[in-house]
């Protein structure tokens, strides 16, 4: 019941402020669904590295803003760019998200903050003078939201309560990519097969120099800036259904397709689903290669949602309405679509290699508060005589904004325009 006003009206009861916290917890409880992990490996050359967090904070000291890391670093030429990468990834992405953003701004700002946190990982490496490369899929799940982001043929494929797989990663080997072949070799780069002298060209594509088979990875410096470290990304909201994530290096995939994997483990709990990923792919080619999966659940709060029907055939005016997509950027020919109406939700996907086209327009015109711009890459303050947009053409040039950000600081540029082909890499290896 209201209470009476002096004016005669009722007014609403007075709420204590711990009776509003518990009850948003409450509610937060009854949403929020519980996530469930194992991993499993076999080792070959020791340069599979794994990383599983289930506990970070979006705002420090709250428990509500709880949210998962994963992630797969399959290494070559060593481990080196695997361990850096597993052990600096996600500080340099956390560092591109601005403070104070609410839970929706958030989700929003990490597909930018993937492709900073990634070039900003690539390029300290790179710093360090050594010549070791990583894959990387790297994957943040906040409730029913999974976000993903990859450069190189590690995987991430999920499985629907329904029993529809679909990828959430692109592989980037030459041998299989065209749009990536085309691109590397009009940044500078050339893409052939070994060809042994007085022999015929023999195994997969590969790039040169250096000879890495792969369009995108961490590190490898040795072989050139045209391989970037700019990730596919693609988010996806999951129904209140759940869903099930398997993550693996090559070495399952190379064995088993997307649909074999998901249905060598189902009914399985996490940790036994993982293990049996690898033994199936163990026993399908033998262990040709470091072997690496982590398979994650993403489960309804107390287990009471029923999985969906399978989906019906409909009306294409019908699900366009059914299959809500939001779909952003231009490389949604590069991955399957998901095919279940209803039990997935597409809200971000894009894969260009242009660094311009990734971190977006800020609206922005002038320094900031503080005085002074940020490079969108490594976040160092810059004084406003110091930033180059990202977008600036030319000197005179009329694509030219010098107020429209975001802006990189000079080594950033440099690794821009490496990457683009437009000057050599200013990193060489003696």
């Amino acid at each position: 019941m209201g209470s009476m006003g002096e004016n005669g009206e009722n007014q609403p009861d007075l709420v204590s402020l711990a009776a509003l916290m518990s009850r948003e917890l409450r509610s937060e409880k009854m949403e929020k669904p519980s996530v469930r992990c194992g991993s499993a490996a076999q080792s070959r050359k020791g340069e599979d590295y794994f990383m599983m967090k289930t506990d970070c904070q979006r705002i420090y000291g709250n428990p509500s803003s709880t949210f998962s890391v994963f992630g797969i670093f399959d290494g070559h030429n060593g481990d080196a760019a695997a361990i850096y990468s597993r052990d600096n990834l996600l500080n340099h992405v956390l560092d591109a998200i601005p403070p104070g953003l609410r839970r929706d701004e958030w989700l929003q700002a990490l597909p930018r903050a993937l492709v900073a946190g990634f070039v900003k990982t690539d390029k300290q490496f790179q710093s360090k003078g050594l010549t070791s490369g990583t894959t990387a899929t790297f994957v943040i799940i906040d409730r029913w939201t999974v976000t993903v982001a990859s450069v190189g043929d590690s995987r991430c494929i999920l499985d629907t309560p329904d029993g529809s797989v679909s990828v959430l990663t692109v592989d980037h080997r030459l041998e299989e990519n065209t749009e990536e072949r085309e691109r590397v070799t009009a940044s500078g780069g050339e893409v052939g097969r070994l060809n042994v002298i007085g022999g015929p060209e023999i195994g997969p594509l590969r790039c040169w120099p250096g000879g890495l088979c792969l369009s995108r990875s961490i590190g490898d410096m040795d072989v050139g800036e045209f391989i970037v470290p700019i990730p596919y990304v693609k988010q996806v909201k999951l129904c209140n259904g759940g869903g099930r994530l398997i993550i693996a290096s090559d070495g399952i995939w190379d064995s088993l397709s997307s649909e074999i994997a998901a249905e060598s483990c189902r009914r399985l709990p996490s940790e036994l689903a993982a293990r049996q990923v690898v033994k199936e792919a163990l026993r399908t080619r033998g262990l040709k290669d470091d072997t690496t999966c982590i398979v994650v659940d993403i489960i309804p709060p107390n287990n009471s949602m029923p999985p969906p029907s399978p989906p019906r055939k409909t009306h294409s005016k019908l699900r366009s309405l059914l299959f809500r997509t939001k779909l952003h950027g231009s490389s949604s020919k590069l991955s399957k679509k998901l095919s279940a109406v209803g039990i997935v939700e597409e809200l971000f996907e894009e894969g260009s290699a242009m660094l311009a086209e990734r971190l977006g327009n800020d609206d922005t015109r002038g320094p900031s508060t503080s005085g002074l711009f940020t490079c969108a890459v490594c976040q160092v303050g810059l004084a406003a005589s110091e930033g180059i947009p990202v977008h600036a053409g030319p000197i005179f040039s009329t694509n030219s904004k010098p107020w429209q950000g975001p802006f990189l600081c000079v080594g950033c540029r440099d690794k821009k325009d490496a990457m683009e082909g437009k000057r050599p890499s200013g990193i060489k290896v003696i």
